[in-house]
Formats: C-alpha cells, structure tokens, sequence
C-alpha cells in the first residue's frame, strides 16, 4: 500500500514539475504509437471496407484466416520479425532503421492493422443489408457505397480504432526488441516501466504506469466522445 501511495506522489511530482525527461518519453510515446495508428487506419480501413463490401473475396479461405491470426499476433514475434528484417544482415539492412523511432513505428503498424483491418469488415458485414440495396438503388459509385456504409459503421470503426490503439500504447515486447530502449531516442512509457522495474525503483515504474494508464484513459474517453456525436 505504502508502495502504490508512493507511485502516485511520485506522478504527480512528475507531472507538476513537467520533468524534462518525462515529458520527452511521453513525447515519444505518442509520436510512435499516433504515427503507426495513423498508418494503420489508412492501410487498414479502405482494406477492410473492400473485404467487408465483397460477397465473395478472393482466396477467403486463406485470407480471412489469416487477417483473424494477425488480430491475435503475439507483439513479441512482430518485434523479433521486424528485428531480423532490418539487421545489419536482414533484407532491409541498408535502411539502417534498427533502433530507431522508425522501426518502433513499422512493428507498431504491423500489430495494428489486422485490428483494422478485420474489425472493419466485421462492422461493414453487420450493416442492414437493406441499407446496402438503396444506397445502390440510389445510383451510388462503389467508393460512395463504401463511405456510406463506413458512416452506418461507425461506431464498430471506432471500435476497431480504439483496439488497435489499446494494442499498440500497451506494447513493449516488440518496441523493446526493435527500439532498443535508448534514453532520449527510442524510450517510451513502456520500455521506462521495465527498466525502472528492473532497477527497483517501483514507485517510479508504478507512476509511469498510471500515466500511461491516463493517456489511454484520455484517448478512448476521446474517441467515445466522438462515437456520441
């Protein structure tokens, strides 16, 4: 108990103080985790709106299985994948992206857009199939077709968003395999947590906890908020 009340002291000292240090994790934190959701929307929701439009997608039988692995893919093994692809000796070595931001955000896109992408099409498949008919009826392109029904899924979109954005913030295996944990380039809440655990100062690593718990707090009580509207 002394422990949990000592972590949360030690938040809001940091938070109060705007401690250089933590204000340049959660920077961190943020640029990588927004800048692989943004992608994985990007990627994620046009491919699933075209799975969830098509009666018959190509080759379902191996891709759809496949899109579901994805949404259940253990971080760790992006991470170690990611890793090996962009080693010295890997295929894509000469980018030389293997401990940077850059790396962290590929393995971060990599868990996410299954999320997307199979979320999507589960909320575009559960639309009233009437709705899909007059819109048809109405004369509409395919591509008004799919904005419309993406309007009607909204909220399941949301929903897909928000997963992918749970998924990310809260990962550390694969960012810490690819980033390398380096202070003031590649360290997020995360990583900070299991490096301060490591060392024993647990209040510290439990304050850094509760912060990243407010982040993801702040964001999905930002996206609900949105889902309202």
């Amino acid at each position: 108990m002394d422990t949990l009340l000592d972590a949360l002291r030690e938040a809001l000292r940091l938070l109060t103080t705007l401690d250089p240090a933590l204000v340049e994790i959660i920077g961190q934190t943020l640029r990588v985790t927004g800048s692989a959701l943004a992608l994985a929307v990007l990627i994620g929701l046009p491919a699933g709106a075209w799975l969830g439009l098509r009666d018959r997608v190509p080759a379902a039988g191996c891709l759809m299985p496949i899109i579901y692995t994805g949404m259940a893919l253990p971080p760790v093994v992006v991470g170690l994948f990611v890793y090996l692809f962009l080693s010295s000796q890997g295929p894509l070595g000469r980018l030389d992206w293997l401990f940077t931001a850059r790396a962290m955000v590929v393995a971060q896109t990599i868990i996410a857009l299954p999320l997307v992408v199979g979320l999507t099409l589960t909320a575009l498949r559960a639309v009233d199939p009437a709705i899909k008919l007059q819109v048809r009826s109405l004369g509409a392109t395919r591509t008004q077709l799919a904005w419309a029904l993406l309007l009607e899924a909204r909220l399941g979109v949301l929903a897909a968003i928000i997963a992918a954005f749970g998924g990310i913030i809260s990962e550390v295996g694969a960012v810490m395999l690819v980033g390398g944990n380096i202070e003031g380039q590649t360290r997020v809440l995360t990583t900070a947590i299991v490096l301060e655990t490591r060392r024993g100062n647990f209040a510290l690593a439990l304050a850094l906890g509760l912060i990243l718990l407010t982040l993801a707090f702040l964001t999905n009580w930002l996206f609900h908020r949105l889902s309202e509207e």
